[in-house]
C-alpha cells in the first residue's frame, strides 16, 4: 500500500503531520478523511488498519495528528474541541488542493464528534461515519475527572491518558463541555453511519442511540459485536472498514467496490491486504474479487481460502462445468452436479512413479450427479470429468515464468 507523508498548516499556523494511504494501483475511487480518537494519533492500530483496508478496496485515506499530538507541532494544552474541528477543515482543504476533496468523513471517538461538527464546512463530503463517538463531546472529561479541580485552579495540569502524561488546559475543558452536537447532526444533510460496540466501556452505547435519534434519514446503525472502544482487535477494525466501504457504496453515492481497482481483463492480481498476517486481496479482472488467507494454525486469520483451496476450487468448478456442458449437449436429464475436492501430498511410489523419494500433489474428486440418469450415462459423465481443462493442466507439467515489475 503506497503511503505519502506530508504536512499542512493548521489555522493557527502550526504544521500538522499527515499520511495519505493510497490504493496499490489505479486512481482512487474515493477519498476519506479520518479523525482519530481523543489524545490518540494517526498511527493508532485502529486508524492504521481501517485506512489500510479501505485503501486496499480503492479508497484513499488521509489520517493526521491533531495539533500537539503525534508528529504534529503545537501544544496540546492550547487546543480545544473547536481547534480540532478547525484542524479537520484544514485537512480537507489540503486534500482539496491536491484535487482529492474528501468524499467521506470518518471519526473515531471524539474524532467522530469533530467530523459531525466539521461536516457543514466540508462541502465535498458526501457521507459521514462515526465510530464509538460520544453524543456529548464533554463526555471526554470523564477520563480525567479527578484532575478537573487542579486544571481549573492552575489553568492546566498533566493527566495520565493511555499510559502517558497529557497536559490538559482549562480552555479545552470549557470548550468541550459547552459543545453541542444535536443541531449539527440534524443539519448534516447527508447519509450517516453510526458504528458502536455494545460493550464499549469508555463511551457507552447510549451515545450511539442519541446520535442516531438526532440524525435525519438516510442514517444507519451497525453494532461492532464485542469490540472494545479502541478497536484493538484486528478483526474488529477490519470488519469496520469492510462495513464502511460497503455502506458508502450503497448509501453515500461513493463508488466503492470490494476489489482493489486496476486489474485488467485476463489478469489475476493479488495484493497484500494485511502486512502483519497473510490476508490477500485477489482481483480477477475489473469485476471479480476474493480473499485468500492461511488457517489460524499457520499464522493466518482464516478469512479466505488457502492457495491450495483455490487450486482445488478451480478443479472442482471446471469439472462441474465440463459435465454440465456435455450433458446439455446430449440432452440428458442431469438435474444437478456437485464436486467435492480434497488435496494431499503423497509419496511418488503411491502414484506408481519411479522416483520414490519425491512427494507429489494428489487431488481426489467425489462427483454427485442428480437426475434420472441411467448407469451408462453416469459412467460416461464420470469419464467426461477427466476432460476438464484444469484436470488436464494439473496432470501435465506446466511452465511458470516470473519477471520483476518496474
Amino acid at each position: 500500500m503506497p503511503t505519502e507523508r506530508f504536512t499542512f498548516d493548521s489555522p493557527n499556523g502550526v504544521a500538522l503531520a499527515a499520511r495519505l494511504d493510497l490504493p496499490a494501483s489505479g486512481a482512487p475511487l474515493a477519498t476519506a478523511l479520518f479523525a482519530h480518537c481523543f489524545t490518540c494519533g494517526k498511527d493508532i492500530a485502529a486508524a492504521r488498519r481501517i485506512a489500510g483496508r479501505l485503501a486496499a478496496m480503492g479508497i484513499a485515506v488521509l489520517r493526521f495528528d491533531f495539533t500537539g499530538l503525534g508528529h504534529s507541532e503545537g501544544e496540546f494544552a492550547n487546543t480545544s474541541f473547536t481547534t480540532n474541528v478547525q484542524d479537520l477543515v484544514a485537512a480537507a482543504e489540503a486534500l482539496k488542493s491536491r484535487g482529492m476533496g474528501p468524499d467521506l468523513l470518518i471519526g473515531h471517538s471524539l474524532g467522530g464528534a469533530a467530523v459531525l461538527r466539521a461536516a457543514e464546512s466540508i462541502p465535498s463530503a458526501r457521507a459521514v461515519v462515526t465510530i464509538g463517538t460520544p453524543a456529548d463531546p464533554g463526555h471526554v472529561t470523564d477520563n480525567f475527572t479527578a484532575a478537573l479541580p487542579e486544571i481549573a485552579a492552575k489553568g492546566a495540569a498533566d493527566v495520565m491518558l493511555g499510559g502517558r502524561p497529557i497536559r490538559i488546559g482549562q480552555g479545552f475543558v470549557e470548550d468541550v463541555s459547552n459543545a453541542r452536537l444535536t443541531g449539527a447532526i440534524a443539519k448534516l444533510n447527508r447519509p450517516l453511519l453510526v458504528l458502536h460496540a455494545p460493550r464499549d466501556e469508555i463511551v457507552g452505547i447510549d451515545n450511539a442511540t442519541a446520535i442516531f435519534k438526532a440524525a435525519r434519514h438516510p442514517k444507519s446503525f451497525i453494532t461492532l459485536r464485542d469490540a472494545d472502544h479502541l478497536l484493538s482487535n484486528a478483526d474488529d477494525a477490519d470488519y469496520a472498514a469492510e462495513v464502511i466501504a460497503a455502506w458508502a457504496g450503497l448509501h453515500g453515492g461513493i463508488k466503492t467496490p470490494a476489489p482493489p481497482p486496476g486489474a485488467p481483463e485476463g489478469v489475476v492480481r493479488v495484493s497484500e491486504a494485511d502486512v502483519e498476517g497473510f490476508l490477500q486481496d485477489i482481483s480477477a479482472g475489473p469485476k471479480h474479487h476474493a480473499l485468500a488467507d492461511e488457517p489460524l494454525a499457520y499464522g493466518g486469520t482464516d478469512k479466505g481460502m488457502s492457495p491450495y483451496g483455490f487450486l482445488a476450487a478451480g478443479l472442482g468448478a471446471c469439472t462441474s462445468m465440463t459435465i454440465r456442458m456435455y450433458a446439455r449437449r446430449k440432452g440428458w436429464p442431469l438435474d444437478g452436479v456437485s464436486v467435492d475436492v480434497t488435496h494431499n501430498k503423497v509419496h511418488a511410489q503411491d502414484a506408481d512413479e519411479t522416483n520414490q523419494s519425491e512427494r507429489i500433489d494428489a487431488f481426489h474428486r467425489e462427483i454427485r450427479l442428480e437426475g434420472s440418469l441411467d448407469a451408462e450415462q453416469r459412467a460416461r459423465l464420470l469419464g467426461i470429468a477427466d476432460r476438464c481443462p484444469v484436470h488436464r493442466t494439473l496432470e501435465a507439467s506446466s511452465r511458470i515464468t516470473t519477471a520483476l515489475a518496474e
